[in-house]
């Protein structure tokens, strides 16, 4: 039986770059470096984000997403885009949520989300 996700990763292909993306755009504080620096791991609330760069494991834009929870989706998809963050798919909203989709520096693909209460 799963009890819970351990962690989320992302394939990337330049772990400079994506570092300077996921921590000085995005604002995520590293928890964990493993692997030499191809291991890097981001603590939020109770799970875990990481990025990986190994050469058997691809960046896709069709592959895993994950959707990052945000206290207010207008307020930093304006701050987003005035970093020059690629928007994939504006603000929606949903029955239970709205959310805005972005993409990393490898294409990989990010949901910034709010719930409604």
């Amino acid at each position: 039986m799963i009890t819970e996700i351990a962690f989320v990763g992302a394939p990337v292909t330049d772990m400079k770059r994506s570092r300077q993306f996921y921590e000085d755009v995005l604002g995520l504080k590293t928890t964990s470096e493993m692997g030499s620096g191809n291991w890097i791991e981001y603590d939020i609330g109770a799970a875990t984000f990481a990025i990986g760069a190994y050469p058997d494991w691809k960046p896709s834009e069709n592959g895993t997403m994950v959707a990052f929870e945000v206290d207010d989706l207008d307020a930093e998809m304006a701050r987003l885009k005035t970093r020059g963050v690629t928007i994939v798919m504006d603000t929606f909203d949903t029955p239970v949520c709205r959310f805005a989709m972005i993409s990393d520096p490898d294409g990989n693909k990010i949901i910034i989300h709010k719930r409604k209460s």
